[in-house]
């Protein structure tokens, strides 16, 4: 069995996956536009999303999470009540990862050492996703 996060970006899921490649070296190793669906029989997509993230695959490190532009309108609420966590042995690219994650975005919690990590801290990205980045060890 595995569990793997479904991310619905309401929009902007392509800017958001390049903005995870640059910032800490994501994959996207599938991605398909609503356009390039073969089954043309569901609903109608609007003709201004038809360029639009249907389904995308990213891989980060070991793991990966699933993600979308969301349901083809804006009226869907925001992230709420979850963060991903990244665990990254290496205390100074630990921290240099939470940076890049936390430009545009909001710091929670500053990356400190705390009674559990070396290096920690919690963010919320530009996109709304909320991040608990972790190192294990010093560097």
């Amino acid at each position: 069995m595995e569990l793997q996060p479904y991310l619905f970006f309401d929009g902007n899921c392509e800017e958001a996956l390049e903005f995870y490649q640059r910032s800490i070296g994501a994959k996207v190793t599938m991605m398909m536009r609503y356009k390039e669906s073969p089954d043309k029989s569901s609903d109608p997509v609007p003709a201004e999303w038809q360029n639009k993230i249907m389904h995308a695959n990213v891989v980060i490190g070991d793991s990966q999470f699933m993600a979308s532009d969301g349901q083809c309108d804006y009226s869907h609420p925001g992230f709420h009540g979850f963060s991903l966590s990244l665990n990254i042995q290496d205390k100074a690219e630990a921290e240099r990862l939470f940076n890049s994650l936390a430009s545009g975005g909001k710091i929670n919690m500053p990356f400190q050492r705390t009674f559990w990590s070396k290096g920690f801290g919690m963010l919320t990205d530009r996109y709304g996703i909320g991040w608990m980045v972790m190192s294990e060890i010093d560097s």
